[in-house]
């Protein structure tokens, strides 16, 4: 593929060594081998304060840990917003972040650039946010040790959205959250039909496809209330 990569992707990070793994393999490494998408580690260290590189600093007012400073991400961001003319969200993963979804997803696919922070220490100075005008996103109701593991998620999500990363071009329109309805995917089957005394449901194995997509659509709406009341449950704390 030539031209310019349908998107680009800046992920500004503390940590740049713990996205080499997840990003050499499955769609991810398919969409930068077919230039598809185009991504770019960029370390924060460098835009650090003085001489010492200083990224993080005490909260004012007070308060348990450290804050990143806002001139090494700010500056950072820039850099990457400099290296692309098209349009950029800028987004910064935080636990009080926007959940992210499926229908987000889509929207972020769409766009040309993507700028992401992956967030750090106790969180970072609300300027940033300010003056780069950026979305801040989370995984859910949960505290991890750094933005990365969301950042990751996000790029996971979003690329295989784009044109011609996957197999099918009708696969992401199959898949959980996604369609009209966003239903959650029911169970799945594969050979042989029958393991360990469990058998797969007779009507898969019918070849009627009307009655195959009647049971795969109740199936769906069964994994869907199912998951809703998960969700109810979590944010119930039950």
């Amino acid at each position: 593929m030539s031209g310019v990569a349908s998107l680009r992707i800046d992920i500004v990070t503390l940590f740049p060594d713990m996205f080499s793994g997840p990003f050499a393999e499955s769609m991810v490494r398919r969409s930068l081998e077919r230039g598809i998408a185009e991504i770019q580690i960029v370390p924060l260290r460098p835009f650090g304060v003085g001489v010492h590189r200083i990224t993080d600093d005490y909260p004012y007012g007070g308060g348990v840990g450290m804050l990143m400073r806002p001139e090494p991400v700010v500056e950072a961001v820039e850099w990457c917003l400099a290296h692309d003319p098209r349009p950029a969200r800028v987004l910064i993963t935080a636990a009080r972040g926007r959940p992210l979804g499926q229908r987000w997803l889509e929207e972020l696919a769409g766009a040309g650039h993507l700028v992401i922070v992956a967030g750090h220490y106790e969180g970072i100075d609300e300027r940033v946010i300010d003056i780069l005008q950026a979305e801040e996103l989370s995984l859910g109701p949960f505290v991890l040790t750094g933005g990365e593991i969301p950042a990751m998620a996000l790029v996971d999500g979003v690329v295989r959205l784009l044109p011609g990363v996957l197999g099918a071009e009708s696969g992401s329109r199959d898949d959980s959250f996604s369609g009209d309805e966003r239903l959650v995917e029911g169970p799945q089957y594969t050979r042989p039909p029958r393991y360990r005394g469990v058998p797969v449901p007779e009507a898969l194995l019918s070849g009627d496809h009307a009655r195959i997509k009647e049971w795969r659509q109740q199936a769906a709406r069964r994994s869907t209330e199912r998951w809703q009341r998960m969700a109810a449950d979590e944010s119930q704390g039950v």
